[in-house]
């Protein structure tokens, strides 16, 4: 029997307790937390256990139901996510034209627009 006061002590998440439990149950053990009344060595015992798993799920998903929701909402409004360009189109064509025409090289562009030689490389 592996004996808790609560059980987010054993788990940093309910994924995480779950798998856990499972362990200690396939090694023919149980798991008991004190603070949650929670004793998987009973059928009422591993009942409130799964009811909490499945509350946490259901939680679990909602949160990402309304993220994506909220994503969706902040595009159509024209909010972009992630984060901004490092150069302008107008940087990005003097860039290709000073890497194709005048052939200076990849690291003195970068210095000049003061970005990554991998950005002067990606730019189109």
């Amino acid at each position: 029997m592996i004996t808790v006061t609560k059980y987010d002590r054993l788990a940093r998440s309910l994924r995480d307790l779950l798998d856990i439990v499972d362990t200690i149950q396939a090694q023919g053990a149980g798991f008991r937390s004190l603070a949650e009344d929670i004793d998987t060595t009973t059928p009422a015992g591993r009942l409130v256990f799964h009811v909490f798993a499945s509350i946490a799920q259901f939680e679990r998903e909602r949160i990402s139901e309304r993220t994506r929701e909220g994503l969706e909402a902040a595009r159509k409004r024209g909010r972009v996510g992630g984060r901004p360009p490092a150069l302008s189109a107008t940087q990005k064509a003097e860039v290709c034209r000073m890497r194709d025409q005048e052939l200076r090289p990849l690291p003195e562009i970068a210095q000049l627009f003061r970005v990554s030689v991998k950005t002067i490389r990606r730019a189109s």
